[in-house]
C-alpha cells in the first residue's frame, strides 16, 4: 500500500536534520501549505531561509485567519467614527429618540423645525450646547466627544435624513430667535398681554390656567420650566411638536396664524412663571 503524503513528506524532512533542528518547523510548514509551497522545495531550505518564508507566509495569510474581524467591524477611535447613525445613536438618541422623534427633548425628525433653523445654528447648539438645558457641548475643543468633521456629518445627515426644505418654499416663517425678531422690528415680549395670547391660542390644549388640559401637560409646571430656555419655549410656540400632535404656529385656530408680536407675547408670559416660581422658591 502507498504511503500517505503525510508519512512521504515527514520521512522526506527528517533527512534534513538542521530542520528539524528548527523550532518553528511545524509552523512554518503550515505557513507553506497555505501559501501553497512543495514541502520538498522546504525541506532543502536553512533555518534563516525558513525564518523569512514563515514571515512571507503569515503576512499572505493573516486575511484569511478564521475569527479574523472585517474592515469595518474593527475598533477606531471615537474621533474617526463618520457613520451617521452611529454618531446620531451615540450623542443625540438619549434626548431626542431613537429616531428623532418622542424623547425628552425636541424631535429632530422634524421637516418643518429644519427649515426653521439654519446649519450656523444646528452647529452651535451641538457644538456648544444650550447654555440654562440640560444639552451638553459636544465639540471636542471643549471637552466633548465630537470633531468639528462629525459635527457636520451630523448637521448635513439630519437635514438629507428628515428635512423636506422644499414644503416650505411658499412659508413666511418667525424669525427663530428674539434677537431675529427684534432685528425685524417686533418689540419685545410682554407677558400681560401674553396672557390674553395663551387664552386664545394655547388654552384649549393645556388648560385655561396652563396646568394642562385634555390634549397637553402644564407648560407653567416649574421642573419643565427650569429644564427649557426661552428659545426652547419659543421654538416650541413656532414649530409645535409633531411627534406629540401640538400644531405650529399656524394651525392653532384654523385660518388664524400667530404673529410676530403674539408668538413673542406668549413666550414672554410662559417665561415669567418661571421667575414667579424662582422667587417663590427663594422667599422660603
Amino acid at each position: 500500500m502507498k504511503k500517505s503524503v503525510f508519512l512521504y513528506r515527514h520521512s522526506r524532512a527528517s533527512e534534513n536534520p538542521e530542520i528539524l533542528r528548527f523550532p518553528g518547523f511545524r509552523l512554518a510548514l503550515a505557513t507553506a501549505g497555505l501559501a501553497g509551497m512543495a514541502f520538498e522545495y522546504l525541506s532543502n531550505l536553512r533555518g534563516t531561509t525558513l525564518v523569512t518564508l514563515l514571515i512571507l507566509g503569515l503576512a499572505t495569510g493573516c486575511d484569511r485567519l478564521p475569527g479574523k474581524p472585517t474592515p469595518e467591524e474593527r475598533w477606531r477611535p471615537a474621533t474617526e467614527v463618520t457613520d451617521l447613525s452611529q454618531l446620531y445613536a451615540l450623542n443625540c438618541a438619549g434626548c431626542h429618540g431613537a429616531d428623532g422623534r418622542l424623547g425628552a427633548a425636541r424631535p429632530l425628525n422634524d421637516p418643518l423645525y429644519l427649515a426653521l433653523v439654519s446649519d450656523a445654528t444646528l452647529r452651535t447648539m451641538i457644538a456648544q450646547g444650550v447654555p440654562g438645558t440640560a444639552a451638553p457641548a459636544l465639540a471636542l475643543q471643549v471637552g466633548g466627544p465630537l470633531t468639528d468633521k462629525q459635527i457636520d456629518i451630523l448637521v448635513k445627515g439630519m437635514r438629507s435624513r428628515w428635512g423636506k426644505a422644499e414644503n416650505f418654499n411658499n412659508v413666511a416663517f418667525p424669525p427663530y430667535s428674539l434677537q431675529d425678531a427684534s432685528a425685524k422690528g417686533s418689540a419685545p415680549g410682554d407677558s400681560q398681554r401674553g396672557a390674553v395670547v395663551y387664552q386664545t391660542y394655547c388654552a384649549q390644549c393645556h388648560g385655561k390656567d396652563g396646568t394642562g388640559g385634555p390634549k397637553g401637560a402644564s407648560v407653567i409646571n416649574p421642573a419643565y420650566l427650569a429644564l427649557v430656555s426661552d428659545q426652547a419655549l419659543r421654538t416650541a410656540v413656532i414649530v409645535g411638536r409633531s411627534d406629540l400632535g401640538m400644531p405650529d404656529w399656524r394651525a392653532n385656530i384654523s385660518g388664524q396664524p400667530m404673529s410676530l408680536r403674539e408668538i413673542s407675547d406668549v413666550v414672554a408670559w410662559l417665561a415669567s412663571h418661571r421667575q414667579a416660581a424662582s422667587i417663590a422658591s427663594k422667599s422660603k
